[in-house]
């Protein structure tokens, strides 16, 4: 693995959200200075938190920037050597306008943040997609791959909005590339969870919650868990080493959710876990993120990642 420059600047956008918060903390610790982009700088909880980080007072500066505005995006990313395209919206649920909350923010945000780094001379864009532009749900396992594409009319059919707008911000992001001859390489995290370091609850951190606190779930439900600390320096990865290219599973497991409901009890049998009776199976982690593996990460075991989140839950006062 090849070490940034000290000193190196690089954007991150989304950079107060769940990933983007634990990405912004590792670049400044490995001595990059950081252009760090949130939706409104006079929200504390976006900003306090990244203004606390050990670096941040002469290594980091915060934009706020609109995904829909090409003018304030161009203004955080001019003057970076590389960017991580994070900032998505991530509903999973009651989604009322398809297209204004998903579908333009995921894909205009993604062409808008492509086309500010092309004309402001960006080496490197790591863009983060997901494992859900890949799987629409658990009966799709075994299609887990560097080369699979979710079925839009399917996910559209069966209201799986969420890996419409991955896929499709993807494709993009893939057709853009090619066009503009910039060098893209894209993450396709599973179900990142962890310690939280904003203020906020997120969604994928809400799902664990609701697990833990009996809430039932359609048998659709995959557990593609990743530790976010992970997610976050596997971006490092992606953007450090030269190598690296196409798109990249990042999943330490990938069960369907009965078998990690078990995995949950086992440790903490005080919970009561919801359950339904399906089909169970799991892949081979190993196999589904080697090209990450290869690059010389190494995924936080479940056990650890599942004690992280219950502790960082109880921390922060969301579960007693």
């Amino acid at each position: 693995m090849v070490m940034g420059k000290q000193g190196e600047v690089v954007c991150v956008t989304g950079a107060s959200g769940f990933i983007g918060s634990w990405l912004v903390h590792l670049l400044l610790g490995r001595g990059y200075a950081v252009r760090a982009t949130v939706k409104n700088l006079g929200d504390e909880r976006e900003t306090k938190h990244l203004e606390a980080m050990e670096g941040a007072n002469s290594r980091l500066r915060l934009f706020q920037i609109d995904l829909l505005d090409y003018d304030s995006i161009f203004a955080a990313v001019s003057g970076s050597a590389g960017v991580f395209h994070l900032a998505s919206p991530c509903i999973i649920h009651q989604i009322q306008d398809f297209q204004g909350e998903l579908l333009d923010p995921a894909i205009k945000g993604t062409i808008n943040v492509l086309k500010a780094a092309k004309n402001a001379g960006v080496g490197r864009v790591v863009v983060t997609s997901s494992i859900s532009a890949m799987i629409p749900s658990a009966n799709h396992l075994a299609d887990a791959g560097e080369g699979c594409w979710i079925d839009e009319d399917y996910c559209r059919q069966n209201g799986f909005m969420y890996s419409v707008s991955k896929a499709v911000a993807e494709k993009a992001a893939w057709r853009l590339a090619e066009e503009d001859g910039l060098d893209v390489v894209v993450l396709n995290p599973g179900v990142v969870v962890g310690p939280i370091l904003p203020p906020l609850l997120n969604t994928s951190m809400t799902l664990i919650l609701d697990i833990l606190e009996g809430k039932e779930f359609p048998e659709h439900l995959f557990m593609a868990l990743v530790h976010v600390k992970d997610a976050a320096l596997a971006h490092i990865v992606l953007y450090e080493n030269t190598s690296a290219a196409g798109r990249h599973l990042c999943v330490q497991s990938l069960s369907r959710y009965d078998d990690f409901a078990q995995h949950m009890e086992r440790l903490y049998p005080q919970y009561k876990l919801p359950r339904f009776h399906g089909k169970n199976g799991s892949l081979n982690p190993n196999d589904a993120s080697k090209k990450l593996i290869d690059l010389g990460m190494e995924f936080t075991p479940m056990d650890q990642i599942v004690k992280d989140s219950v502790q960082t839950l109880r921390t922060k006062g969301f579960l007693s």
